[in-house]
């Protein structure tokens, strides 16, 4: 017998051994998933803490007799433009390190050739003797030479042709021109006036002729269709719809000190940086809107060191970081947003002016050309970019703005998390707001006043409720609920008012009312009551409640609340509220029901004999013994609502406000996610930020969970031991 228990003993040990490891092996792979996870999320988001940096990779030259003109890309095939001594502009690409020649542009010594380049894209400017200008695009220009072909192509990448007034052409040199996606604004200078000629460039039959008088100089910016007038000691900012061409017409602008301030426009024109050397300072100007219509407005200013000056600024093509070229060779990397210097870098080579392509600065010389690898560009993000308000194009005044996707390149991305944590907190917050009166009141009936057959019956069908997918509360939510709510608004609110109300006085008339029923109908019949009550005060909401309200207050209560919003009635917070609450009520309801049900029947007995009725035992004893439980169901359930993607997903209009606004939309964090994650370029500061609002999700519920662990243990001890 005594063999037999010991090998008994022994089986067991060992099972009870690899039962352990297994179960142990299982934990750690679950904990070592968790350190995977958060690993990849945190490696993914770190690259925003590294500083940009610049390294130089390439120096290519070209003959001492040509004059760089436009650099291009000309790491990714790209043509180098140069001007040749014997009028011509020289085609050049970069192979194995070195340039070769690939064509030339050749035109009689009487024509004026230039170079444009708009948003990236570079063309030739070739004007006769007799003022006739034709724009070349270079890529196609090039393409057609390689091919053989004689003629240019057709289309709307073709040459483009017009005309500028002969007498001033051929009276005056002086002349400038600039160029956008839309229009092509050229300048010829004469004595005390200044005549420009906007061209259509998808119609160029549609010309515009402006003609300044007692103007010093104009700055053209087709790109926001304005020009910038200088005039004595001050700019004025003039329109292309303006009819007025004298200054004393223009808006007031800009102070402009002894010929001493210098602009450099954006590639979109709708931003420029101001120069002024006398106070060593570059400010940025922005297009802003105003009563008086669009007008630039300073918003920063980045100071220089003594007798430094601007030689030029190069805005990113993708991401909001600017290059600042310095007379003392120093690079600055500037955030475009709010104008913080994030890296100043010191060059060894003399350049006159820069150009991002790609994640490569290009510096060019007359004759030679400097390229510098930029590397964790997107390091340029800042906390003030992200959590604080700043300045963009086109708005009034300083906002939180997310705005990522753009058509086009050169466009301020707008990385404010502002509006999408307002929108988190907004809903869940609301939610909570509806779903902690109706679980936890729920969960008291239930645990302390039903019986337990009833009990029974309706904890498990609440509990049901949790498996429905928050696809399918969201689905249902989207097509019913959305549409009906401008209907029903105003009867939800007015409802959520007064049920307390209709409560009360449905419990003041049903222990009457119960004495006249059976003693086996009695228990309960305050549930059917409640109900009965609950259903009457709904159609009353729906039926009679706007329409009476509407006549007090004297207005139409749909219009004025269409009126108050920015959103559609159907995409309010309210509404996503009422969605979200319903999605976690079940979960708050059952943890609170099984904290009130868990206190002891010794403590209940306690307060009754002495002499406490049950209201006053639920309030000074069940609901203060319950309350860790109750306080770790609310925590769970606020961090579900906060993590919830469906819902706010499918029922939000997703416009990211910051309003805390009842009736605004909002887009929440984890629905953000949803939507721009897969479309995000892998890498991109875009990319990165998303990763970096997954771990502030993340790093809310873990906080949120702990802090109710925290207090459900301290207070559950507090309890214990008095």
């Amino acid at each position: 017998m005594t063999f037999n228990s010991d090998s008994i003993n022994k089986r067991r040990q060992r099972t009870d051994t690899r039962s352990r490891i297994l179960v142990t092996g299982f934990g750690g792979l679950v904990l070592l998933t968790l350190v995977i996870l958060v690993s990849h999320l945190l490696s993914q988001a770190l690259p925003l803490t590294y500083t940009p940096t610049l390294e130089k990779v390439s120096t290519v030259s070209v003959a001492n007799d040509e004059v760089i003109i436009s650099t291009g890309d000309i790491f990714n095939g790209q043509p180098l433009l140069v001007q040749k001594h014997n009028c011509q502009i020289g085609l050049k690409v970069l192979s194995r390190s070195a340039l070769r020649n690939t064509q030339d542009y050749t035109k009689p010594c009487s024509h004026t050739l230039s170079s444009q380049t708009v948003m990236g894209e570079d063309y030739i400017v070739d004007i006769s003797a007799a003022g006739q200008v034709r724009i070349i695009p270079v890529r196609t220009y090039s393409a057609n030479r390689l091919l053989g072909k004689g003629v240019m192509q057709s289309g709307p990448s073709s040459a483009l042709t017009f005309a500028l007034p002969k007498k001033l052409w051929r009276k005056n040199d002086g002349w400038g021109m600039s160029m956008s996606t839309q229009w092509i604004a050229a300048k010829i200078e004469n004595e005390g006036s200044v005549f420009v000629r906007w061209v259509n460039r998808k119609t160029p039959t549609k010309v515009i002729d402006k003609q300044f008088i007692d103007v010093d100089n104009v700055t053209l910016l087709p790109g926001s269709e304005s020009m910038i007038l200088h005039k004595g000691d001050k700019f004025f900012l003039h329109r292309l719809t303006d009819n007025e061409t004298a200054p004393s017409a223009m808006i007031t602008g800009i102070p402009y000190q002894n010929n001493q301030t210098f602009i450099f426009p954006l590639a979109k024109q709708r931003t420029f940086y101001l120069q002024n050397s006398e106070t060593n300072t570059l400010s940025r100007w922005v297009l802003s809107k105003t009563q008086a219509g669009l007008v630039f407005q300073d918003t920063y200013s980045v100071a220089l060191e003594n007798n430094e000056y601007t030689y030029d600024v190069a805005e990113h093509a993708s991401m909001n970081i600017v290059a600042v070229l310095t007379s003392k060779e120093k690079i600055l990397l500037l955030n475009r947003i709010t104008g913080e210097v994030i890296r100043s870098y010191k060059s060894d080579e003399t350049v006159s002016d820069i150009a991002w392509h790609g994640d490569t600065l290009i510096g060019r010389g007359d004759n030679r050309i400097v390229a510098w690898q930029g590397k964790y560009l997107s390091g340029i993000t800042t906390w003030s970019s992200l959590f604080e308000p700043q300045q963009y194009e086109g708005y009034d005044s300083q906002a939180t703005v997310w705005q990522t996707t753009s058509a086009s390149d050169y466009q301020e991305a707008k990385f404010s998390l502002t509006p999408l944590i307002i929108g988190s907190m907004k809903a869940s917050l609301l939610a909570l707001a509806i779903a902690i009166p109706v679980a936890i009141g729920a969960a008291i009936y239930t645990a302390y006043f039903a019986k337990a057959r009833l009990r029974h019956l309706i904890k498990p069908a609440i509990e049901m409720l949790e498996a429905i997918p928050s696809v399918l509360i969201g689905f249902i939510a989207a097509i019913w609920l959305s549409p009906k709510a401008e209907q029903f608004l105003f009867s939800v609110a007015f409802f959520i008012i007064f049920v307390p109300i209709a409560l009360i006085i449905v419990a003041l008339f049903q222990r009457r009312v119960a004495e006249y029923l059976p003693k086996r109908l009695r228990h309960g019949s305050e549930l059917v009551s409640a109900l009965v009550g609950t259903l009457f005060l709904g159609f009353i909401s729906v039926e009679f409640a706007p329409e009476f309200i509407f006549s007090l207050m004297g207005v139409d209560g749909f219009a004025l609340l269409a009126s108050e919003s920015n959103s559609p009635i159907g995409k309010t917070t309210i509404v996503v509220a009422i969605a979200l609450g319903i999605a976690i009520s079940p979960t708050i309801y059952s943890l609170a029901e099984d904290a009130i049900n868990g206190v002891p029947d010794d403590l209940k007995n306690a307060s009754f004999a002495l002499g406490a009725t049950r209201l006053q035992t639920l309030i000074h004893v069940v609901l203060h013994v319950a309350l860790p439980g109750i306080i770790a169901a609310i925590m769970l359930g606020f961090g579900r609502a906060f993590g919830e993607t469906m819902i706010v997903l499918m029922v939000t209009g997703n416009t990211p406000i910051s309003s805390w606004g009842l009736i605004e939309g909002l887009r929440a964090l984890t629905a953000n996610l949803a939507i721009e994650l897969p479309e995000a370029d892998v890498s991109s500061a875009h990319y990165q930020i998303l990763f970096f609002t997954a771990c502030i999700l993340f790093a809310f519920t873990f906080v949120v969970n702990t802090v109710a662990e925290v207090m459900r243990q301290r207070l559950g001890t507090r309890k214990k031991y008095g």
